[in-house]
């Protein structure tokens, strides 16, 4: 008798139905939940715990790196420091050289300080020269290890500003004293010599007896008595006649001055 006719081979088991199906469904569900208890009874992590040792590898390179550019600014300053105090040694024993890069070096300082002081750009550039050519000759006198370059020749700046600002003052004092001693502008020979002619014409308008009295008091300038002596005629009546006289020449000379 012939069995079940066998159906293709696929390579796969079939899939278990009814109550198979069903236990197995329910031994899955208690593997997990087995699982999720062990998880919750597993104890955590102390707070305090070292971390990992890759992780504090790498927080001790980010230390490293940190700290890296203040140890290139340490080695930077010692470096400059090295570099001046050469220089300085060098200025000391008379090379140009040294004293060409002491120039490119301090000579903007030393300028913006002469033009903070004196104001003008033309002293400030006189004072820089000043300041250079006298530490130069006076480099002798240079002893590095009281004082840095830098300093030695921001004192000397002192120093020349000072000079300046006394030469200015002396200069300024000096042009007082000579503009006091010069005379007083005399006065325009025009206008003296036209109102002597003025005066002239107004004296020939007068008459005879007082003519004569004023042109012995304008043009001889005799005294009121030497007059009377002169002329013969009593005190009262020269000035008399030298008061109205006066009154009519500037009361003639007010009009003619507002004709003009």
């Amino acid at each position: 008798m012939l069995g079940p006719k066998a159906g293709p081979a696929t390579g796969r088991r079939p899939r278990p139905s009814g109550p198979a199906r069903d236990g197995a469904a329910t031994t899955r569900r208690q593997r997990s939940d087995v699982t999720d208890r062990e998880t919750e009874d597993r104890p955590a992590p102390a707070a305090d715990a070292a971390p990992p040792a890759d992780t504090a590898r790498s927080s001790d390179a980010v230390r490293s790196a940190a700290a890296r550019p203040a140890d290139l600014a340490d080695a930077e300053r010692a470096a400059a420091a090295i570099v001046e105090a050469a220089m300085a040694e060098s200025f000391r024993d008379g090379d140009e050289s040294a004293l060409a890069a002491a120039y490119a070096r301090w000579s903007a300082l030393v300028h913006t300080l002469a033009l903070r002081s004196l104001g003008d750009p033309r002293d400030a550039e006189d004072v820089t020269q000043k300041v250079f050519v006298e530490a130069w000759r006076s480099r002798t006198r240079y002893d590095p290890l009281r004082a840095q370059l830098g300093a030695w020749l921001v004192g000397i700046t002192r120093h020349c500003i000072a000079d300046a600002l006394e030469a200015r003052s002396r200069a300024r004092r000096a042009e007082e004293a000579h503009a006091a001693q010069l005379p007083l502008p005399e006065e325009d020979a025009t206008a003296r010599l036209a109102e002597s002619l003025q005066v002239a014409d107004e004296l020939a308008r007068l008459a005879p007896e007082p003519q004569r009295v004023m042109r012995l008091a304008f043009y001889a300038d005799l005294t009121h008595a030497q007059i009377a002596d002169r002329l013969g005629l009593p005190l009262g009546t020269v000035k008399s006649h030298i008061r109205r006289s006066l009154g009519r020449l500037r009361t003639r000379l007010e009009v003619n001055d507002g004709t003009h």
